[in-house]
Protein backbone atom coordinates (compact mmCIF):
# COMPACT_ATOMS: atom_id res chain seq x y z
CA UNK A 1 0.00 0.00 0.00
CA UNK A 2 1.06 3.59 -0.61
CA UNK A 3 1.97 5.85 2.29
CA UNK A 4 -0.48 8.44 3.57
CA UNK A 5 -0.69 11.80 1.78
CA UNK A 6 1.22 10.50 -1.26
CA UNK A 7 -1.73 10.90 -3.62
CA UNK A 8 -5.43 11.69 -3.96
CA UNK A 9 -7.13 10.38 -0.80
CA UNK A 10 -10.13 8.31 -1.92
CA UNK A 11 -13.00 6.66 -0.09
CA UNK A 12 -15.37 4.17 -1.73
CA UNK A 13 -19.06 3.94 -0.86
CA UNK A 14 -20.53 0.51 -1.61
CA UNK A 15 -18.20 -2.49 -1.79
CA UNK A 16 -20.24 -5.04 -3.71
CA UNK A 17 -18.80 -6.44 -6.93
CA UNK A 18 -18.42 -3.05 -8.69
CA UNK A 19 -17.24 -1.27 -5.56
CA UNK A 20 -14.71 -4.00 -4.82
CA UNK A 21 -13.22 -3.62 -8.31
CA UNK A 22 -13.14 0.15 -7.97
CA UNK A 23 -11.51 -0.04 -4.55
CA UNK A 24 -8.87 -2.41 -5.91
CA UNK A 25 -8.08 0.06 -8.70
CA UNK A 26 -7.55 2.91 -6.26
CA UNK A 27 -5.47 0.68 -3.98
CA UNK A 28 -3.15 -0.19 -6.87
CA UNK A 29 -2.98 3.06 -8.83
CA UNK A 30 -0.06 5.41 -8.50
CA UNK A 31 -1.40 8.80 -7.53
CA UNK A 32 -4.20 7.47 -5.31
CA UNK A 33 -4.48 6.52 -1.64
CA UNK A 34 -7.47 4.37 -0.77
CA UNK A 35 -8.07 5.51 2.80
CA UNK A 36 -11.65 4.48 3.69
CA UNK A 37 -14.56 2.21 2.77
CA UNK A 38 -18.27 2.44 3.57
CA UNK A 39 -21.00 -0.17 3.23
CA UNK A 40 -24.05 -1.29 5.20
CA UNK A 41 -22.70 -4.85 5.24
CA UNK A 42 -20.12 -5.56 7.95
CA UNK A 43 -19.14 -8.83 6.29
CA UNK A 44 -18.48 -7.20 2.91
CA UNK A 45 -16.49 -4.40 4.51
CA UNK A 46 -14.32 -6.88 6.35
CA UNK A 47 -13.69 -9.04 3.30
CA UNK A 48 -12.93 -6.20 0.89
CA UNK A 49 -10.82 -4.26 3.38
CA UNK A 50 -8.51 -7.24 3.73
CA UNK A 51 -8.14 -7.47 -0.04
CA UNK A 52 -7.31 -3.80 -0.55
CA UNK A 53 -5.43 -3.03 2.65
CA UNK A 54 -7.79 -0.58 4.39
CA UNK A 55 -7.48 -0.90 8.20
CA UNK A 56 -10.49 -1.68 10.45
CA UNK A 57 -10.57 1.83 11.91
CA UNK A 58 -11.21 3.22 8.41
CA UNK A 59 -14.34 1.15 7.75
CA UNK A 60 -17.77 2.77 8.08
CA UNK A 61 -21.31 1.44 8.09
CA UNK A 62 -22.63 4.98 7.51
CA UNK A 63 -21.31 6.67 4.36
CA UNK A 64 -21.97 10.19 5.69
CA UNK A 65 -19.84 9.42 8.73
CA UNK A 66 -17.06 8.40 6.36
CA UNK A 67 -17.44 11.63 4.40
CA UNK A 68 -17.30 13.67 7.62
CA UNK A 69 -14.58 11.78 9.51
CA UNK A 70 -12.15 10.46 6.90
CA UNK A 71 -9.66 12.92 5.40
CA UNK A 72 -10.79 12.61 1.76
CA UNK A 73 -10.14 14.36 -1.52
CA UNK A 74 -12.46 12.16 -3.58
CA UNK A 75 -15.13 9.50 -3.34
CA UNK A 76 -16.18 6.62 -5.57
CA UNK A 77 -19.86 5.67 -5.39
CA UNK A 78 -20.79 2.10 -6.33
CA UNK A 79 -24.03 1.57 -4.45
CA UNK A 80 -27.47 0.52 -5.79
CA UNK A 81 -28.89 2.90 -8.38
CA UNK A 82 -31.53 4.51 -6.18
CA UNK A 83 -28.92 5.74 -3.70
CA UNK A 84 -26.73 7.59 -6.18
CA UNK A 85 -28.62 10.88 -6.09
CA UNK A 86 -28.44 11.50 -2.35
CA UNK A 87 -24.87 10.22 -2.10
CA UNK A 88 -23.57 12.39 -4.94
CA UNK A 89 -25.22 15.42 -3.33
CA UNK A 90 -23.59 14.56 0.01
CA UNK A 91 -20.18 14.41 -1.69
CA UNK A 92 -20.78 17.67 -3.58
CA UNK A 93 -21.72 19.42 -0.35
CA UNK A 94 -18.32 18.43 1.05
CA UNK A 95 -16.43 19.66 -2.05
CA UNK A 96 -15.14 16.20 -2.97
CA UNK A 97 -14.25 14.89 -6.41
CA UNK A 98 -16.90 12.29 -7.34
CA UNK A 99 -16.85 9.16 -9.47
CA UNK A 100 -20.40 7.76 -9.56
CA UNK A 101 -21.23 4.44 -11.17
CA UNK A 102 -24.01 4.44 -13.74
CA UNK A 103 -26.84 5.32 -13.84
CA UNK A 104 -26.44 8.84 -12.54
CA UNK A 105 -29.95 8.68 -11.06
CA UNK A 106 -33.16 6.68 -11.40
CA UNK A 107 -35.33 9.52 -12.68
CA UNK A 108 -34.77 12.43 -15.01
CA UNK A 109 -35.56 15.17 -12.50
CA UNK A 110 -32.83 13.96 -10.13
CA UNK A 111 -30.31 13.53 -12.97
CA UNK A 112 -31.09 17.07 -14.14
CA UNK A 113 -30.70 18.43 -10.61
CA UNK A 114 -27.26 16.81 -10.26
CA UNK A 115 -26.27 18.30 -13.61
CA UNK A 116 -27.33 21.77 -12.49
CA UNK A 117 -25.43 21.42 -9.20
CA UNK A 118 -22.26 20.22 -10.94
CA UNK A 119 -22.13 23.09 -13.42
CA UNK A 120 -20.77 25.54 -10.87
CA UNK A 121 -18.73 22.93 -9.02
CA UNK A 122 -14.93 23.02 -9.17
CA UNK A 123 -14.06 19.40 -8.29
CA UNK A 124 -14.41 16.63 -10.90
CA UNK A 125 -17.71 14.78 -11.26
CA UNK A 126 -17.48 11.68 -13.46
CA UNK A 127 -20.04 8.98 -14.31
CA UNK A 128 -18.88 5.38 -14.75
CA UNK A 129 -19.91 4.56 -18.33
CA UNK A 130 -16.84 2.62 -19.42
CA UNK A 131 -17.48 2.80 -23.19
CA UNK A 132 -16.09 6.34 -22.91
CA UNK A 133 -12.73 4.79 -22.00
CA UNK A 134 -12.69 2.50 -25.00
CA UNK A 135 -10.56 3.26 -28.11
CA UNK A 136 -13.09 1.81 -30.55
CA UNK A 137 -15.94 3.92 -29.20
CA UNK A 138 -13.60 6.91 -29.05
CA UNK A 139 -12.88 6.36 -32.76
CA UNK A 140 -16.61 6.60 -33.46
CA UNK A 141 -16.94 9.77 -31.41
CA UNK A 142 -14.08 11.37 -33.36
CA UNK A 143 -15.95 10.63 -36.59
CA UNK A 144 -19.32 12.08 -35.56
CA UNK A 145 -19.72 13.93 -32.26
CA UNK A 146 -16.38 15.68 -32.77
CA UNK A 147 -16.14 15.32 -36.54
CA UNK A 148 -17.95 16.69 -39.58
CA UNK A 149 -19.99 13.64 -40.60
CA UNK A 150 -23.63 13.05 -39.73
CA UNK A 151 -25.07 9.65 -38.76
CA UNK A 152 -28.17 8.52 -40.61
CA UNK A 153 -29.00 5.04 -39.25
CA UNK A 154 -28.01 3.28 -36.04
CA UNK A 155 -28.63 -0.13 -34.51
CA UNK A 156 -27.66 -1.23 -31.03
CA UNK A 157 -28.08 -4.53 -29.23
CA UNK A 158 -27.06 -5.93 -25.86
CA UNK A 159 -27.90 -9.41 -24.54
CA UNK A 160 -27.44 -10.86 -21.08
CA UNK A 161 -28.64 -13.71 -18.87
CA UNK A 162 -30.25 -11.59 -16.17
CA UNK A 163 -33.38 -13.64 -15.43
CA UNK A 164 -31.92 -15.16 -12.21
CA UNK A 165 -32.31 -11.72 -10.63
CA UNK A 166 -36.07 -12.02 -11.08
CA UNK A 167 -36.24 -15.68 -10.12
CA UNK A 168 -34.34 -15.18 -6.84
CA UNK A 169 -36.11 -11.91 -6.05
CA UNK A 170 -34.06 -11.20 -2.93
CA UNK A 171 -31.46 -8.69 -4.14
CA UNK A 172 -31.52 -4.93 -4.52
CA UNK A 173 -32.15 -5.23 -8.26
CA UNK A 174 -35.75 -6.30 -7.57
CA UNK A 175 -36.38 -3.52 -5.04
CA UNK A 176 -37.94 -0.63 -7.01
CA UNK A 177 -36.61 2.02 -4.62
CA UNK A 178 -33.05 0.77 -5.17
CA UNK A 179 -33.01 -0.36 -8.80
CA UNK A 180 -35.28 2.14 -10.55
CA UNK A 181 -36.10 -0.47 -13.21
CA UNK A 182 -34.91 -3.71 -14.70
CA UNK A 183 -32.45 -4.74 -17.38
CA UNK A 184 -32.61 -1.54 -19.43
CA UNK A 185 -31.53 0.83 -16.65
CA UNK A 186 -28.92 -1.62 -15.36
CA UNK A 187 -27.42 -3.01 -18.59
CA UNK A 188 -29.11 -1.65 -21.72
CA UNK A 189 -28.22 1.87 -20.61
CA UNK A 190 -24.64 1.18 -21.76
CA UNK A 191 -25.79 0.99 -25.38
CA UNK A 192 -28.12 3.98 -25.01
CA UNK A 193 -25.25 6.06 -23.62
CA UNK A 194 -22.78 4.81 -26.23
CA UNK A 195 -25.04 5.84 -29.10
CA UNK A 196 -25.71 9.29 -27.65
CA UNK A 197 -22.04 9.91 -26.80
CA UNK A 198 -20.48 8.70 -30.05
CA UNK A 199 -22.96 10.44 -32.36
CA UNK A 200 -23.61 13.65 -30.45
CA UNK A 201 -27.15 13.59 -31.85
CA UNK A 202 -30.13 15.21 -30.12
CA UNK A 203 -33.01 12.77 -29.42
CA UNK A 204 -36.53 14.10 -29.89
CA UNK A 205 -38.91 11.11 -29.76
CA UNK A 206 -38.90 7.59 -28.34
CA UNK A 207 -41.11 4.63 -29.18
CA UNK A 208 -40.63 1.47 -27.13
CA UNK A 209 -42.13 -1.96 -26.71
CA UNK A 210 -41.18 -3.19 -23.24
CA UNK A 211 -41.65 -6.66 -21.75
CA UNK A 212 -42.23 -6.01 -18.04
CA UNK A 213 -41.79 -8.75 -15.46
CA UNK A 214 -44.21 -7.24 -12.93
CA UNK A 215 -47.74 -5.83 -12.96
CA UNK A 216 -46.49 -2.44 -11.76
CA UNK A 217 -44.40 -2.23 -14.96
CA UNK A 218 -41.14 -1.36 -13.28
CA UNK A 219 -38.87 -4.35 -13.94
CA UNK A 220 -38.28 -4.90 -17.64
CA UNK A 221 -36.84 -8.10 -19.06
CA UNK A 222 -36.41 -6.98 -22.65
CA UNK A 223 -37.27 -4.06 -24.89
CA UNK A 224 -37.23 -2.81 -28.46
CA UNK A 225 -36.68 0.94 -28.74
CA UNK A 226 -36.72 3.40 -31.63
CA UNK A 227 -35.11 6.77 -31.00
CA UNK A 228 -35.71 9.62 -33.44
CA UNK A 229 -33.15 12.40 -33.66
CA UNK A 230 -33.34 16.06 -34.57
CA UNK A 231 -31.37 15.52 -37.81
CA UNK A 232 -33.78 12.80 -39.01
CA UNK A 233 -31.57 9.84 -38.06
CA UNK A 234 -33.08 6.75 -36.44
CA UNK A 235 -31.64 4.40 -33.83
CA UNK A 236 -33.10 0.96 -33.19
CA UNK A 237 -32.02 -0.46 -29.83
CA UNK A 238 -32.72 -4.02 -28.65
CA UNK A 239 -32.07 -5.03 -25.06
CA UNK A 240 -32.72 -8.40 -23.42
CA UNK A 241 -32.13 -10.16 -20.12
CA UNK A 242 -33.22 -13.47 -21.60
CA UNK A 243 -30.19 -14.59 -23.59
CA UNK A 244 -27.68 -17.30 -22.74
CA UNK A 245 -24.61 -15.07 -23.06
CA UNK A 246 -23.59 -11.42 -23.10
CA UNK A 247 -23.06 -9.89 -26.53
CA UNK A 248 -23.12 -6.29 -27.71
CA UNK A 249 -23.08 -4.37 -30.94
CA UNK A 250 -23.50 -0.77 -32.04
CA UNK A 251 -23.55 -0.13 -35.80
CA UNK A 252 -23.59 3.47 -37.00
CA UNK A 253 -23.96 4.46 -40.67
CA UNK A 254 -23.48 7.72 -42.50
CA UNK A 255 -23.38 8.53 -46.22
CA UNK A 256 -19.70 7.55 -46.42
CA UNK A 257 -19.87 4.21 -44.64
CA UNK A 258 -20.10 2.93 -41.09
CA UNK A 259 -18.41 2.10 -37.81
CA UNK A 260 -19.17 -1.31 -36.31
CA UNK A 261 -18.55 -1.74 -32.57
CA UNK A 262 -18.72 -5.31 -31.29
CA UNK A 263 -18.52 -6.87 -27.83
CA UNK A 264 -18.20 -10.35 -26.34
CA UNK A 265 -19.05 -10.86 -22.67
CA UNK A 266 -17.86 -7.86 -20.61
CA UNK A 267 -14.16 -7.59 -21.33
CA UNK A 268 -13.44 -7.42 -25.05
CA UNK A 269 -14.74 -4.74 -27.43
CA UNK A 270 -13.59 -4.29 -31.02
CA UNK A 271 -14.26 -1.68 -33.66
CA UNK A 272 -13.84 -1.40 -37.40
CA UNK A 273 -14.91 0.89 -40.22
CA UNK A 274 -16.68 0.15 -43.50
CA UNK A 275 -16.12 2.35 -46.56
CA UNK A 276 -18.86 3.25 -49.01
CA UNK A 277 -17.48 0.60 -51.41
CA UNK A 278 -17.70 -2.10 -48.72
CA UNK A 279 -14.00 -2.22 -47.80
CA UNK A 280 -13.48 -3.01 -44.11
CA UNK A 281 -10.69 -1.55 -41.96
CA UNK A 282 -10.08 -3.07 -38.53
CA UNK A 283 -7.78 -0.72 -36.59
CA UNK A 284 -8.86 -1.89 -33.14
CA UNK A 285 -9.34 -5.63 -33.66
CA UNK A 286 -8.38 -7.47 -30.48
CA UNK A 287 -7.53 -4.43 -28.35
CA UNK A 288 -7.67 -4.40 -24.56
CA UNK A 289 -9.31 -1.65 -22.52
CA UNK A 290 -7.78 1.76 -22.86
CA UNK A 291 -8.09 3.16 -19.32
CA UNK A 292 -9.58 2.04 -16.05
CA UNK A 293 -12.25 4.25 -14.51
CA UNK A 294 -9.93 5.00 -11.62
CA UNK A 295 -7.12 6.09 -13.96
CA UNK A 296 -9.42 8.35 -15.99
CA UNK A 297 -10.83 9.88 -12.80
CA UNK A 298 -7.38 10.60 -11.36
CA UNK A 299 -6.21 12.07 -14.69
CA UNK A 300 -9.16 14.49 -14.70
CA UNK A 301 -8.39 15.53 -11.12
CA UNK A 302 -4.71 16.09 -11.93
CA UNK A 303 -5.23 18.00 -15.17
CA UNK A 304 -8.44 19.85 -14.31
CA UNK A 305 -9.86 18.78 -17.65
CA UNK A 306 -13.36 17.42 -18.25
CA UNK A 307 -13.63 13.71 -17.40
CA UNK A 308 -14.38 11.21 -20.19
CA UNK A 309 -17.97 10.80 -18.99
CA UNK A 310 -19.66 13.89 -17.57
CA UNK A 311 -22.85 14.43 -15.60
CA UNK A 312 -24.38 15.77 -18.83
CA UNK A 313 -23.68 12.39 -20.44
CA UNK A 314 -25.32 10.68 -17.49
CA UNK A 315 -28.34 12.95 -17.80
CA UNK A 316 -28.78 12.28 -21.53
CA UNK A 317 -28.65 8.52 -20.99
CA UNK A 318 -31.24 8.84 -18.21
CA UNK A 319 -33.56 10.88 -20.45
CA UNK A 320 -33.72 8.29 -23.26
CA UNK A 321 -33.84 5.35 -20.83
CA UNK A 322 -36.72 6.77 -18.80
CA UNK A 323 -38.54 7.96 -21.93
CA UNK A 324 -38.37 4.36 -23.21
CA UNK A 325 -39.95 3.11 -19.98
CA UNK A 326 -42.68 5.73 -20.26
CA UNK A 327 -43.35 4.86 -23.89
CA UNK A 328 -43.52 1.17 -22.99
CA UNK A 329 -46.06 1.80 -20.25
CA UNK A 330 -48.21 4.09 -22.40
CA UNK A 331 -47.73 1.93 -25.50
CA UNK A 332 -47.26 5.03 -27.60
CA UNK A 333 -44.60 7.28 -29.10
CA UNK A 334 -43.48 9.96 -26.64
CA UNK A 335 -41.96 13.39 -27.22
CA UNK A 336 -38.99 14.15 -24.97
CA UNK A 337 -39.74 17.88 -24.84
CA UNK A 338 -43.27 17.15 -23.60
CA UNK A 339 -42.16 14.62 -21.00
CA UNK A 340 -39.35 16.79 -19.61
CA UNK A 341 -40.00 20.47 -20.38
CA UNK A 342 -37.41 21.53 -17.78
CA UNK A 343 -34.66 20.18 -20.08
CA UNK A 344 -34.88 23.07 -22.51
CA UNK A 345 -31.27 24.09 -21.88
CA UNK A 346 -29.96 20.53 -22.34
CA UNK A 347 -31.53 19.37 -25.62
Amino acid sequence: MRSASSGVAVGVVGVGSLGHRLARQFAELEGADLVALADVSHDLLTEVSRNVGVPPESLYRDYEEMLDVADLDAVGIATPNGLHYEQVIAALERDLHVLCEKPLATNVREAWDLTQRARDYDPVVMVGYQRHLNPAYDMARDRWAEGDREPTFITGEITHDWDPNYEDGDGWRTDPSLSGGGHLINVGTHVVDAILWTTGLTPTHVTASVDFHDEAQIFDRQSSITVEFENGALANISDTARAARAREHVHIWDEQGAVYLEGREWDERTGYTIDADGTEHRPYQGYSRWLSKGTAFLDAIETGEEPPCTVEDGLKAAVVTMAAYESGRRRERVTIADLYPFLEDVF
